[in-house]
This record gives structure tokens, C-alpha cells and sequence, in this order.
């Protein structure tokens, strides 16, 4: 789900037209059936147009450009983010947001979003308007993936508890600690990841990163 369609969700429907709603389906329907197909080549204007049955004129109505297109459809094939657990010790915490997260990767389709990411990755493509285009989209899509990946690990590992009880540690490399095995095993089909799995990768964490006694007394309230 694009935020546009989370937006949409959250609002009234009411003040929504219906047929506003389908058209926008149906044109992100169609471009996912594409890109699953031929990849992002096969994500054009035309192709869209044609396999949603919607006019080129309503398309653009919805994206100013075949690159918001292709961002937008990205986007909703990416797997969603776990909300943070409010409650429970540090160590519960984390245990509980890395399991949430292993069980959305399960979830999620592997080919598609597979695609999706590597369709993230910075290209060089060329200079003409196109090119240009779709890597200004591609950087904005990028940099809120990123955020929304790090938003729930960032409301644990900023929280009180973890600054009395861990080091300082750079915040991108603990996410990439904690979620990288799950995106691994998932990716490559190693392994289904469970809770006692969830669990090590947590308390491995954890263990690189406490404090020894003397510091974690001095930061304590």
C-alpha cells in the first residue's frame, strides 16, 4: 500500500469519488502485473493504459509522469512495516518488532518485490528527460523506504531503556543487523525464520551493544 492509498483509507470515503478510487486500481493493478512479467521495461505509458483499460488522459490525472507510475507501483509491492510494540522490556521489544517483520516478509511475494527493490538501486540511465525523471522518483521513493524501514527500530533503540542499557551504535547498522538475516533467509529460501530465531538475532544484538555494569549505573535515572 502506496501512502496515497493509505491517506485514502484513513480518510472519508465519502469525499473520495468512487470512480477516482477504481481508475487509480486499477492503473497500479496493471503495472504490477507488468513489471512481474517483463520487469521495469515493460512498465510504459502505453502498456499500462492498454492493459487497465483506463484513458492515457485519467493515468495522468494520477501521475504526472510514466516514472511516478513506476514509483507508485513500487511502492505497493514493497512489504509493509511492523508497528513498534509499546509495551515490555528492551529486549521483549525488539523480540516482538523482528518477529512482526519476519512474518511480513512471509507474506509478501518474493519475485515482485524482489524486483521492487532492486528497482531502487541507483542506475545510471542516461541523460535524457526520462532517465532524469525516474531517478528524482526513484531517489524520493528510496528515502521514504528508508525512513519507514527505520521509523519503528528508531522509536526501541532511542528509547530510554536502550540508552541506559546499550553503547553508542550507528542506527542504520543496527537495523541492518537485526533485519538483515530475515530478509536473507527469506530472499534465498534458507530458512522459515521463527520466534526462537528472532529471539538470537535480538539477544546477539544485544549482547554486542550492553553496557558493562559500571556505565549502564552511571547512565540509570
Amino acid at each position: 500500500m502506496t501512502d496515497m492509498d493509505a491517506e485514502l483509507s484513513a480518510g472519508n470515503d465519502d469525499e473520495v469519488d468512487p470512480r477516482w478510487l477504481r481508475s487509480r486500481t486499477r492503473l497500479l493493478d496493471a503495472a504490477a502485473d507488468l513489471l512481474r512479467i517483463g520487469g521495469i521495461e515493460a512498465v510504459t505509458i502505453d502498456a499500462v493504459t492498454k492493459a487497465s483499460k483506463v484513458a492515457r488522459t485519467t493515468l495522468y490525472r494520477h501521475f504526472g509522469c510514466s516514472s511516478d507510475l513506476l514509483a507508485a507501483t513500487l511502492e505497493r509491492l514493497l512489504p509493509p512495516v511492523a508497528p513498534p510494540p509499546s509495551t515490555g522490556s528492551l529486549r521483549d521489544r525488539l523480540v516482538e518488532l523482528v518477529c512482526r517483520q519476519a512474518t511480513l516478509y512471509e507474506e509478501t511475494p518474493l519475485h515482485p518485490t524482489t524486483l521492487a527493490w532492486i528497482a531502487l538501486r541507483p542506475t545510471d540511465n542516461g541523460a535524457d528527460d526520462d532517465a532524469n525523471d525516474w531517478q528524482r522518483c526513484r531517489g524520493t521513493l528510496q528515502a521514504r523506504v528508508v525512513e519507514h524501514y527505520r521509523q519503528p527500530f528508531e522509536a526501541i533503540l532511542r528509547s530510554p531503556d536502550a540508552h541506559a542499557q546499550l553503547d553508542e551504535f550507528d542506527l542504520e547498522l543496527a537495523v541492518c543487523q537485526l533485519v538483515g538475516p530475515l530478509l536473507f533467509a527469506w530472499m534465498i529460501g534458507l530458512r522459515v525464520v521463527d520466534h526462537q530465531d528472532c529471539a538470537r538475532i535480538v539477544d546477539d544484538f544485544l549482547a554486542a551493544h550492553r553496557l558493562d555494569e559500571a556505565k549502564a549505573g552511571a547512565r540509570s535515572p
